[in-house]
């Protein structure tokens, strides 16, 4: 049987990877073999595959296919995360498209709920990673919320809280107002929107003024609302201007309140007044000054609710008007004309107590405003999609200060190795810095918290309900804290959890800690730091050997994808388009450590052109004869080209080997990839045409070897490109057997990865290296020139090296055939016009050819072209090096401009030696 002309991903990838997970070859019995683990960061039960999935996965694939190649244990462990905030969110919308919503439902009857919607449409990623080909063990895959992992989730909990590294404490959270919950702050995007910056007096009581006379302190601030819970004003404490009314008080406009003016170094006295307000309820660096000057947490002033309405305060001094105003009017709200926000300055400008800002028109001329427009950096929910809200509520904390202690330790002395080594500044700085990490959500979907409180406050904490209430002592009513846990939580028990922890099963014995983690650099906080605390503090022992930290991939113009610009791209329409097999070359051979990548479907479809290549060299090899190999060793080999291949599969093996074992992902795609296209498919299939020439004899020795040979490299291709490329490297395997009506005994993807064993000899690979060194240069010389590629030309080498002169003796007929060179004479050239091309004799330096072309070319004429060419890139490369030397275009330019600029400087510097090197040619 022999394969199709044409190559089809589409038909191959469905079978194969069905076949693959039937037969259980994502995770062969191998009870012996070494153990190698990697987990997957596992995507949300609601996610669908995008292109850093498509990124991340198929490294992650490379990778266990590889080390399953090398015989390992390979075990990837897969499963989903239950996602919390965004499963519940996705269950509500559900419900408010039905006129429904989850208050009507009791906690238990809306949890089951979500259950239901998981079994029903959750998870679609699982198989949009099949379609990509990722060998993962799906026997065994695991989800945050089964039965055992909550049990872990819940271990971890009441251990850190009887170790004291978990406490409840009253403090300002960043709180989502449309979620309902506080999140972290990794969960926190900054946003530059339009806004503007007040200016308001706060007089000073008793008719005390400042030293120049004023009765007032001058403030400002973005957030008008929150004067309304104004607890102080602070100055610097070295600030001349306010040090005679320090201690003393301000009286708030609306308000009334009679707030102390304290001196704080967080007041910057070049900035503003250099006094600022202080609201220590609902903003983090308030929260802090309130503190020092002696403002306890309990005290504190909040007035909004969980939906950022206003309420009254502890001291009921906001006025009526203001109780139940959302904080700023929302122009998407129907019927608010105004917020607390709008209605506080039209009561301050009513009071006299706006400073208006000056501005002036174009014509010069001055005009008041109320306020100063401005950019104003704002922070919003990175799900809820609204401004947070700094928010003052009890929840749980981990003292994470602690907990990342051993982590920095372990990255120093390099027991935990992150790959690539310039993220540890990132993680040092981070971990050294690390505030406290609020783990308590306000969501009906995750891990409750096992925490019981009596009718008096009182806190239980147990693993379960019968534990609580055997501390809290009989007849005394408990009830379950209503929060969850932050989702991170329990992710970053992922590298142990999933193999049975807290059981010490024997999977948790064998393949903890793990081998790899490979993530993206964006949950370095969010999740990989997070298993590092985890895992030495559940385990006592680091939860990977390695951390590999890739980029992102970006749109072409390389910005950042996102839906709002457009510029999204769906990995399963090019797995559809070109096959999963390119998308995955194209991800590997562009995965360069410590690069982003950009987008280019151009590559994407050369890959698959890459792929059409093997696939047409494997239909020449069965035209001839020439299938599967049966030995992993290489054959024993006489004739020159078979000995040069086989010494370059091993060369190739040893490059990956040491590309993977660097995880150099691009180094290795590359290995494999000019291995294939230029050394097997360029070179070797045109060496070996000859052998099977019409007339010539099929039994002979040179058309035995050669078969043999020529299908054991094939093999070893296959082998060597699997891991990058599974679809349709297993589906040759098994053709190359199947024409001879054979059957391979064992599936590709549980192959054997090369190990040549081979001698080969020096002589017969360097006159191989030779020949193909004088026929790309020929060939590039021509081209140069203009003349025809198939032209024969005549050539003499005055000077040849002992390797030139036999090879020339024994090969003249190849060098003929591939070179078009002929005759080929040892001496000196004719005088006239001609042509001068080297070949490369290793030690013996290089051998020259002198090709005549009197008649052939126009010298002159040509000498001239390649002059004027010359000096056009030289002019073309002084004005960029130019531009690329002003740090003014540099630095101002767009980066697209910037970096399109520095490609056509490395494309003239290039232009430049490739036309000196043609002119030096014609002497």
């Amino acid at each position: 049987m022999t394969l199709p002309t044409t190559f089809n991903p589409a038909e191959i990838e469905a079978r194969w990877y069905e076949h693959w997970e039937t037969n259980g070859c994502f995770r062969p019995e191998r009870p012996d073999a070494e153990a190698f683990t990697i987990v997957n960061p596992p995507p949300n039960v609601t996610g669908s595959l995008h292109i850093g999935h498509a990124l991340d996965n198929t490294l992650q694939d490379i990778v266990i296919r590889y080390e399953r190649l090398r015989g390992k244990d390979a075990l990837w462990v897969v499963g989903m995360d239950h996602a919390g905030i965004a499963t519940q969110m996705v269950v509500e919308r559900q419900l408010e498209a039905r006129q429904d919503k989850r208050t009507n439902y009791t906690r238990e009857e809306f949890v089951e709920k979500v259950w239901q919607w998981k079994e029903e449409s959750g998870g679609s990623i699982t198989g949009q990673l099949r379609r990509l080909g990722c060998s993962m063990d799906w026997s065994r895959e695991q989800f945050t919320m089964d039965p055992h992992f909550t049990k872990a989730v819940t271990r971890v909990f009441v251990d850190l809280y009887n170790d004291g590294l978990i406490y409840r404490d009253k403090r300002l959270v960043n709180w989502d107002p449309k979620l309902r919950t506080a999140i972290s702050d990794l969960e926190v995007e900054q946003q530059t929107i339009p806004g503007n910056f007040w200016h308001f007096k706060y007089p000073l009581e008793d008719g005390v003024t400042l030293d120049d006379g004023r009765d007032y302190i001058e403030v400002a601030t973005t957030r008008p609302e929150t004067m309304l819970a104004d607890m102080a004003v602070a100055v610097h404490p070295e600030d001349e201007r306010y040090a005679s009314v320090v201690g003393k008080h301000v009286i708030l406009p609306i308000t009334g309140r009679r707030v102390p003016i304290v001196a704080d170094e967080h007041a910057d006295p070049e900035l503003g007044s250099g006094a600022v307000k202080i609201t220590p309820g609902h903003d983090f660096n308030d929260f802090e000054v309130g503190k020092r000057a002696g403002i306890a947490p309990a005290d504190m002033l909040n007035m909004f609710d969980g939906d950022a309405n206003v309420v009254q305060t502890a001291d009921g001094l906001i006025p009526q008007e203001f109780i139940g105003l959302h904080r700023f009017r929302r122009e998407k709200v129907a019927g608010e004309e105004k917020g607390a926000r709008e209605l506080v300055v039209e009561r301050m400008k009513e009071l006299g107590c706006l400073i208006p800002h000056v501005a002036k028109t174009k014509k010069g001329e001055e005009v008041e405003m109320d306020a100063e427009p401005r950019q104003i950096a704002t922070p919003f929910g990175d799900r809820g999609g609204v401004v947070i809200e700094p928010w003052l509520t009890d929840q749980w904390y981990v003292d994470v200060e602690k907990l990342a202690k051993r982590p920095i330790e372990a990255v120093r002395s390099g027991e935990v190795e992150i790959v690539p080594a310039s993220w540890e500044k990132t993680f040092f700085n981070w971990m050294e810095n690390i505030l406290p990490w609020c783990i308590s959500r306000q969501l009906w979907w995750g891990h409750r918290i096992p925490a019981w409180f009596s009718l008096d406050g009182e806190v239980f904490v147990a693993e379960t309900y019968e534990e609580a209430q055997a501390q809290a002592g009989e007849g005394v009513a408990l009830q379950q804290d209503a929060d969850v846990l932050d989702t991170w939580f329990s992710s970053a028990l992922w590298p142990f959890a999933t193999l049975g922890w807290p059981d010490k099963t024997d999977l948790f014995e064998k393949h903890y800690p793990n081998s790899l983690l490979i993530s993206g650099f964006d949950i370095l906080f969010f999740w990989d730091a997070r298993m590092l605390m985890w895992g030495y503090y559940n385990t006592g022992e680091r939860p990977w050997d390695r951390l590999y930290l890739h980029g992102l991939v970006r749109a072409p113009d390389g910005q950042k994808m996102s839906k709002s610009k457009g510029n999204v791209v769906d990995p399963l329409g090019l797995i559809d388009q070109y096959g999963a097999d390119a998308l995955r070359f194209f991800m590997a051979a562009m995965e360069s450590q410590g690069r982003d990548i950009k987008m280019d479907e151009k590559r994407i479809e050369g890959y698959r052109n890459f792929a059409t290549k093997l696939w047409n060299a494997a239909r020449f090899c069965q035209s001839n004869g020439i299938g599967a190999s049966g030995s992993v060793k290489a054959p024993t080999a006489r004739l020159a080209a078979n000995q040069w291949i086989i010494g370059e599969v091993a060369e190739t093996a040893r490059a990956i080997e040491k590309a993977m074992e660097d995880l150099r992902f691009d180094a290795a795609a590359s290995a494999i990839y000019h291995f294939v296209w230029d050394r097997f498919c360029d070179w070797y299939l045109e060496l070996i045409k000859p052998v099977f020439a019409e007339g010539a004899d099929p039994d002979a020795m040179p058309a035995v070897e050669t078969r043999e040979v020529a299908g054991w490299a094939l093999d070893q291709i296959l082998v060597m490109l699997h891991p990058f490329m599974p679809f349709i490297t297993e589906e040759l395997w098994h053709s190359q057997a199947e024409l001879a009506g054979a059957k391979r005994p064992y599936e590709l993807i549980v192959a054997k990865w090369p190990e040549p064993d081979a001698e080969v000899s020096k002589a017969a690979t360097d006159a191989i290296d030779w020949v193909i060194d004088l026929t790309t240069n020929v060939r590039s010389a021509k081209n140069e020139l203009g003349i025809a590629p198939g032209a024969k030309l005549a050539a003499f080498v005055p000077s040849p090296s002992d390797l030139a002169a036999s090879t020339i003796e024994r090969s003249s007929a190849a060098i003929e055939r591939l070179a078009r060179l002929t005759p080929v004479t040892l001496g000196e050239a004719p005088q006239g016009p001609a042509m001068q091309v080297t070949a490369q004799a290793g030690s013996e330096g290089a051998d020259v050819f002198v090709i005549p072309l009197e008649g052939i070319i126009d010298i002159e004429a040509e000498k001239a072209r390649l002059a004027k060419a010359l000096e056009a890139s030289r002019k073309e490369a002084r004005s960029l090096e130019g531009r690329l030397g002003n740090p003014n275009f540099v630095e101002k330019a767009k980066p697209e401009a910037v970096e399109k600029a520095r490609e056509d400087h490395a494309h003239h510097t290039s232009e430049i030696e490739r036309l000196e090197a043609a002119l030096a040619r014609l002497g």
